[in-house]
C-alpha cells in the first residue's frame, strides 16, 4: 500500500484529478444507485477544506504582519487595485452582454425560505457587524472578513512580541499548511465524490430551458477570464500574460469549479504562491483577502440576472442606470459569501434599483440556485483564480520595477 500511494504521489495532481473526474462522471451515468455511497467522499473534501481554511487564514496573516520587517514594501495597494478594476469590469461586461444578448426567464420558481438582504445599506451594514464580530464566532461561522479584521489586530499587537513568541507563530502556521497539504492529497477522491453526486442527482436536463442564459453568463466569465484579465495584467506587468492566465486554470480554477467555494480554494492558490516563489509577505494576505472581495464572477452574476429580470419585465434600461447597475453589482459582489451561491442571495439588490418587486427577484433567486451546478462552478473558478493572478501580477511589476531602477 506504501508503494501504491508513493507512485500514485508520484503523478501530477491536476492529472489525478481528471482521473477522479472521469471515474465520477462513468459511475453516475452507469451505475448512479450502485455507488451512491461515493458521493460522501466528495462532501468530506469540500468539509475538511472549510475547516481548514477559516484557522489557516487567521494564522497566516498573524503570522505575516507579526513577522513583516518595518520598511519591507508590499504590493497591497496595487493588489487591491487590480481587484477593484477587476471587478468593475466584470460588472461592465455582464451590463454590455446582457443588452448584446438580451435573455428572458420564466418567473415561476418560488424561493420561500431564502431571506435576502433589502437595499445595498443593509450589505454594508452587515459588513461591519462581520468586521467587529467575536472571534472565536468569527472562526465557527468562517466569516472570513471577521477573521481577517481580528488577524491583522492580532498580527499589529504581536509586533513587538518576543521572537520565540513570533517562532511559534510561524510554527502554527506551517502546521496547518501540512494539514492543507493532507487534505489536497485526496482531491482526486473528493473530486470522484463531488462530481458522481452533481451528475447523479441533478444532471445537465435541467440545463436545457435556461441555455440561453447559461451561455450569457458563462460566456462572460470566459470573457473576463480569458480577455479581460489577460489585459490588465498586461498593463501591470508589461508581458505575456497567457502563461500565468493559464497556470491559474489548470492550478487553481479547477479546484475551485468543483469546491464551489472561493473559501475552500484558499489553500490551494497560498500553495500555489508558495510553489511561484511570490513575496509571502504580500500572498499571505492578499489571497485570504481575495476570497473575501474579489468577486468578478459574482458581479456578472448579479448584473446578467438582474437584467434579464428587466427584459422579462418589459422594464427599459437607459444608459446611467446600467452604470449604476454596474457599481451597484461590483459593490454587492464584494459583500458576497465565499461559500456556494453566496451571489445568488445579493440580486435583489440590484433587483431594487428597477423597483422590481422582492417576490419577483427571489424567483430570479431560485432560477440561479437551479443553474448553480454550472454558474457557480465557473464564478468561483473565476473569482478564486483571480487571486492569484493579481497577487502574481502585482509580484512581476514589482521585480520589473526594481529591474528598471537598477
Amino acid at each position: 500500500m506504501k508503494k501504491l500511494y508513493q507512485t500514485w504521489s508520484r503523478i501530477s495532481l491536476v492529472k489525478r484529478i481528471v482521473v477522479g473526474l472521469i471515474l465520477g462522471i462513468l459511475l453516475a451515468v452507469t451505475v448512479p444507485q450502485t455507488f451512491s455511497w461515493i458521493s460522501i467522499f466528495g462532501n468530506l473534501f469540500v468539509s475538511a477544506l472549510k475547516a481548514v481554511a477559516p484557522v489557516l487564514v487567521l494564522l497566516l496573516v498573524v503570522n505575516a504582519i507579526a513577522s513583516h520587517k518595518s520598511g519591507t514594501k508590499t504590493n497591497m495597494k496595487l493588489i487591491l487595485a487590480l481587484y477593484a478594476v477587476a471587478t468593475f469590469s466584470a460588472g461592465a461586461v455582464g451590463v454590455i452582454a446582457s443588452f448584446l444578448f438580451p435573455t428572458t426567464l420564466t418567473l415561476k420558481a418560488s424561493a420561500e425560505d431564502v431571506t435576502p438582504p433589502e437595499g445595498i445599506a443593509e450589505v454594508f451594514q452587515t459588513l461591519l457587524f462581520n468586521i467587529f464580530t467575536n472571534p472565536v464566532d468569527a472562526l465557527m461561522n468562517a466569516n472570513y472578513i471577521g477573521i481577517l479584521a481580528w488577524a491583522i489586530l492580532l498580527g499589529v499587537a504581536l509586533k513587538k512580541a518576543s521572537d520565540s513568541t513570533k517562532t511559534m507563530i510561524s510554527n502554527l502556521s506551517e502546521a496547518i499548511m501540512t494539514i492543507v497539504k493532507w487534505v489536497i492529497d485526496f482531491a482526486p477522491i473528493g473530486i470522484m465524490g463531488l462530481v458522481f453526486d452533481s451528475v447523479s442527482t441533478s444532471g445537465l436536463s435541467t440545463l436545457g430551458e435556461y441555455g440561453r442564459l447559461l451561455l450569457v453568463l458563462l460566456g462572460c466569465m470566459f470573457f473576463v477570464a480569458l480577455v479581460v484579465n489577460p489585459w490588465i495584467v498586461f498593463v501591470c506587468t508589461r508581458k505575456n500574460p497567457y502563461p500565468l492566465i493559464w497556470i491559474s486554470l489548470k492550478e487553481s480554477a479547477i479546484f475551485a469549479f468543483f469546491t464551489r467555494s472561493s473559501a475552500a480554494n484558499i489553500p490551494v492558490n497560498l500553495a500555489l504562491c508558495k510553489k511561484l516563489g511570490l513575496d509571502e509577505d504580500t500572498y499571505s494576505v492578499s489571497i485570504p483577502l481575495g476570497g473575501a472581495i474579489n468577486m468578478a464572477g459574482a458581479a456578472i452574476t448579479i448584473s446578467v440576472l438582474t437584467l434579464a429580470t428587466a427584459h422579462t419585465l418589459g422594464i427599459q434600461v437607459d444608459i446611467m442606470t446600467s452604470i449604476i447597475l454596474v457599481v451597484i453589482a461590483a459593490l454587492s459582489a464584494a459583500g458576497a459569501s465565499g461559500v456556494a451561491g453566496g451571489s445568488l442571495l445579493l440580486i435583489p439588490v440590484a433587483c431594487s434599483l428597477f423597483g422590481i418587486s422582492n417576490d419577483i427577484a427571489m424567483q430570479v433567486v431560485a432560477i440561479g440556485f437551479i443553474i448553480g451546478v454550472l454558474q457557480d462552478s465557473c464564478e468561483t473558478a473565476l473569482n478564486s483564480s483571480s487571486d492569484f493572478v493579481f497577487t502574481a501580477a502585482a509580484d512581476m511589476a514589482k521585480k520589473r520595477k526594481e529591474a528598471k531602477s537598477n
